[in-house]
Formats: structure tokens, C-alpha cells, sequence
């Protein structure tokens, strides 16, 4: 069996799998179905000072090779997940990482100095809204994204892992801001802005009108930005979008990830995460490399 051990920032996973934030709440329900331990790392549900209640339903639409989702970072407030959820976390051998999110850079900093240091990392949700900019996400504009992740990386006791939204004209000019604002490493991509329309009534399926896409429909996005994003920064990168298989993992790895994330996979399959780390090691097992590092970055352009 092949070395899957990866370091993310300092912080070494036992391999290069966790889940999509917002796909796997606080990891209870499939627990029913595997080890939590089995997964390199568990990125939590978005986590805000105070509670959320999301959007307004219908605020999931099933599309063709995906789906659109509105649920609005709905949460309980990370104080409710200090009493209720860390301790049973805990007990799994897994690094766990909380996804933060608010609607001023204020919010933002307060959750991390809440949370401190009892998780192993934190992932930035910058494709929140900033009340302050008329709505804009704070994720659009890399005079704002290097503003946050330098207040937030400031107050966090753990490595700083900003999240990258695809909704921009140069994700490398995202990714080169977040850099210079102290992040330790990158995930991407976020979810894809998309819209249904119901033909019968004229209207959007979801309240919210618009919605993230999500699924396989955004993975060959997904691993373009990604690639470029590995010529632009020295940062450890996340990969997602789409991963439903091993196959598609090592896409992302040979586009220069050094660990993936699967999320709505999961939603089809509660075993999706096992299943793309036994594939990425049946990869690395049939053609002979010792270690998933060796074939990080590896992609040969025609």
C-alpha cells in the first residue's frame, strides 16, 4: 500500500482526503456509515459567531450532474458547536477544520478567537456576502480578500486555509491576494453561481432565485483553476469540485492539489469519501509510485 500521508500547512493528515464544507454537517449522520477516522481531515459546516437560519425553501435544486443549493450557511453559532459537537469529534483520529463565515470582516475574526485553537485548522468561506460592500462577496475582489485573510489569519491560532470563489474573471489574482494576506493554504473551487427555471410557473426553483452549483457538471472548471492557481502561489492547495471517484481525485493531484475534498458526492453515496481514497491508492499501487506525493503537480502539458 502506497504512503498517503500529505502535510497541509504543518499539519500532517494520514491521507489526502476530507469533505466539503456544507456537505457534511458536523459529521453525525455518517458516522452511521464508516470510521470518521478513516478520512485524512473533516471540514465542518460552516461555523458563524451567532446562529443562522439560511435561506428561505425551496433552497435545493436537482440539475443535470449536479445540484444548486441556496441554503444560506444555516448553522447553530459556534458556541452551540463548543458545547454539543467538538467533544464527540474528538473522538475520532481525524484533523478536524472548522469552515468560518460571516457578513463583515468582524464576524469573521470574532468566530476565529471563539473556536481558538480547538480545532487543528480553519478554512475561510469568503464567498459570504459582505454587508458593508452592498452584498458583494468578499471573495470577488483581491484588495478585500487580502484584507480579511490578514485580520483573520491575525487572530488564528491554527493555520489558515482560505476558501476560493470561481466567480471571478482571474482566480489567479484571488489566490496571489490571499497569499499576500498570510494564508498557510487554499481550497478551491467553490461552488459555480447557477439558476433553474420552473417553465410551468416562470419562476426560479429556489426562493433565493440563484444558487451555488455543485457535482460533477463543475470538475473540469474545478481542475483548471486549480492547475492555474499551482503556477501563481507556493501555498498548499485543497482541490474540489465535482470528485466523485479516484480517478477524478488524481485528476486534481496531477493538476498540482496536494489533497482533495468531496462533497456532493456524498449526498449519493455515504461511502463516497472511502471509495476516492481506496481509489487514489489503487492508482498509486498499480503504477508503481510509493508515495501520493510523488505525483503532485505531475501533469505534462501537450
Amino acid at each position: 500500500m502506497a504512503d498517503l500521508k500529505v502535510n497541509i500547512a504543518g499539519v500532517e493528515w494520514k491521507n489526502p482526503v476530507t469533505t466539503g464544507s456544507g456537505t457534511f454537517g458536523f459529521g453525525r449522520e455518517y458516522a452511521e456509515y464508516f470510521d470518521l477516522s478513516e478520512l485524512g481531515a473533516v471540514c465542518l459546516k460552516a461555523l458563524s459567531d451567532k446562529p443562522r437560519l439560511g435561506n428561505r425553501s425551496p433552497r435545493i435544486a436537482e440539475v443535470n450532474d449536479g445540484i444548486l443549493n441556496s441554503v444560506g450557511l444555516q448553522n447553530p453559532g459556534a458556541p452551540h458547536f463548543l458545547e454539543n459537537e467538538l467533544e464527540w469529534l474528538r473522538k475520532f483520529d481525524t484533523k478536524l477544520i472548522a469552515n468560518l463565515c460571516g457578513s463583515a470582516v468582524e464576524d469573521y475574526v470574532e468566530v476565529a478567537e471563539m473556536l481558538g485553537d480547538k480545532l487543528d485548522m480553519f478554512e475561510l468561506n469568503i464567498s459570504c456576502p459582505n454587508v458593508k460592500e452592498g452584498g458583494m462577496a468578499f471573495g470577488t475582489s483581491p484588495k478585500m480578500v487580502e484584507e480579511i485573510t490578514s485580520k483573520v489569519k491575525a487572530a488564528s491560532k491554527v493555520p489558515l486555509i482560505v476558501k476560493l470563489s470561481p466567480n471571478v474573471t482571474d482566480i489567479t489574482e484571488i489566490a496571489k491576494a490571499a497569499e499576500a494576506g498570510g494564508a498557510d493554504a487554499l481550497s478551491l473551487i467553490n461552488t459555480l453561481l447557477g439558476m433553474k427555471i420552473d417553465i410551468k410557473t416562470r419562476r426560479p426553483v429556489l426562493k433565493n432565485n440563484t444558487g451555488g452549483l455543485s457535482g460533477p457538471a463543475v470538475m473540469p472548471v474545478a481542475v483548471r483553476m486549480v492547475h492555474q492557481v499551482r503556477g501563481a502561489v507556493k501555498l498548499p492547495i485543497i482541490g474540489m469540485g465535482g470528485i466523485t471517484t479516484g480517478e477524478d481525485a488524481i485528476e486534481f493531484l496531477l493538476a498540482g492539489a496536494d489533497a482533495v475534498a468531496v462533497g456532493t458526492a456524498g449526498i449519493v453515496d455515504p461511502y463516497a469519501w472511502i471509495k476516492v481514497r481506496n481509489g487514489i491508492n489503487d492508482y498509486l499501487d498499480q503504477n508503481g509510485y510509493k508515495s501520493v506525493k510523488e505525483i503532485v503537480g505531475t501533469l505534462e502539458l501537450n
